[in-house]
Order: C-alpha cells, then sequence, then structure tokens
C-alpha cells in the first residue's frame, strides 16, 4: 500500500496518510492513456471547417455555351469544380467529432496518470486550501511555500471550490485551480506537479468507485 505525506501551506509535512490499493495500485496502461488523450483532443475539437459545393457557389445558372458544335469541351456551368471560382470536391463540412469513451477506460486512464505522477514524486497531499483574501499576492505566497516551478503548469484540485479562492487563483500563470471529482487525464498530465487536498482525495477516490 503506498503511503504519502500529508503536507500543510506552510510545506511542512504534518502526517501521512495510506492510498486505497483498489484505485491506486501503480499500474499505468499506455495505450488506455494514449486513447484518452486522443479522445479528450477530439472532444475539444469544433469541426467548424466549411467549403460549398457547386450548388452552394453563388452563378453558374446558365450554360457557358452550347454543348456542340463549338470545337471545346462541354461544359454546363461555369461553377464547375473544374473551373476557378467554382464548388469544391470533397471538401470539408461542419462536423462532430467527439465520441464517448467507455467508462471503465476513463477510469483506467485516469488511475494511471495518477500512478505515473506519483512514482515521479510529482503527487503532492495538501492538508487543506483556505483563502484568508481574494487578493492573488496572498495566493503565490503559498504557491512558493509549496515549492512548484513557476515555469510549468501545475495543477490544485480540492473537493469544493469557493469565491475568495477562485478570485484568488484566477490570475496566477501556470495554475490552475480545479475540483477533484471533474479533473481528467489530459490535465493531470499536461501539469508538471499536482497538488490535491485531503478531502479533494477523498472526493476523487468516491469517483473511482
Amino acid at each position: 500500500m503506498q503511503t504519502l505525506p500529508i503536507i500543510n501551506t506552510e510545506g511542512k509535512e504534518i502526517d501521512t496518510i495510506k492510498l486505497d490499493e483498489t484505485f491506486f495500485n501503480g499500474i499505468i496502461n499506455a495505450s488506455v492513456v494514449y486513447q484518452a488523450i486522443v479522445n479528450y483532443n477530439a472532444n475539444q475539437r469544433k469541426g467548424l471547417a466549411s467549403t460549398k459545393t457547386r450548388g452552394e457557389v453563388s452563378g453558374g445558372g446558365k450554360k457557358p455555351w452550347k454543348q456542340k458544335g463549338t470545337g471545346r469541351a462541354r461544359v454546363g456551368s461555369i461553377r464547375s469544380p473544374l473551373w476557378r471560382h467554382g464548388g469544391i470536391t470533397f471538401g470539408p463540412h461542419p462536423r462532430d467529432y467527439s465520441y464517448l469513451l467507455p467508462e471503465k477506460m476513463r477510469t483506467g486512464a485516469l488511475k494511471g496518470a495518477l500512478a505515473a505522477k506519483i512514482q515521479e514524486n510529482n503527487f503532492i497531499v495538501l492538508d487543506e486550501l483556505k483563502a484568508e483574501s481574494t487578493k492573488t499576492k496572498d495566493a503565490l505566497k503559498s504557491v512558493a511555500k509549496l515549492k512548484l516551478d513557476p515555469a510549468k503548469k501545475n495543477l490544485l484540485l480540492i473537493d469544493k471550490l469557493d469565491r475568495k479562492l477562485n478570485l484568488a487563483f484566477r490570475n496566477i500563470k501556470n495554475i490552475k485551480l480545479d475540483l477533484a471529482k471533474d479533473t481528467n487525464v489530459y490535465e493531470v498530465l499536461s501539469s508538471k506537479k499536482i497538488v490535491i487536498t485531503k478531502a479533494g482525495l477523498k472526493e476523487l477516490s468516491k469517483r473511482f468507485k
């Protein structure tokens, strides 16, 4: 059973916590993690690319010249895809790229992503995270004590989001505040360090059930 230290906002170890092997078993299925990342990126796509077919471009209602006798190739419309300013053949049209990944795969991928962060020693359990004020400078002091690299992305996971926390952390570059129950594989792997509160870890474990 994996044991991790619990630190306070001063960066000092005050306790330890044992991770439930049912949820944090250390198994990393690279294939499932990869599929989850592809699924996340596909779901983010807007799919707004659009072109016009020969029936949608303006003009071209009249036959340019008669069918026979001119010595030129037969043409039915000046908006043929073969002509300049004509329609596009097999061009892209608005579409939905999103698709649903099975629940077991999503859960397994998230477990694998978290296991990777734990093995890298980039998973920090925080006793609690509170904002005494809405000032960004106060939040920066807390971040400094946690020894997070300001040049790299870091993820803070909490059990519930209040107004003070949101206002205090929203303007800090490379710090993302999110609910533990809503986190996904992409944001976990794209962050250098994961800082999760004790209550947030409990909420995350409920999700794995």
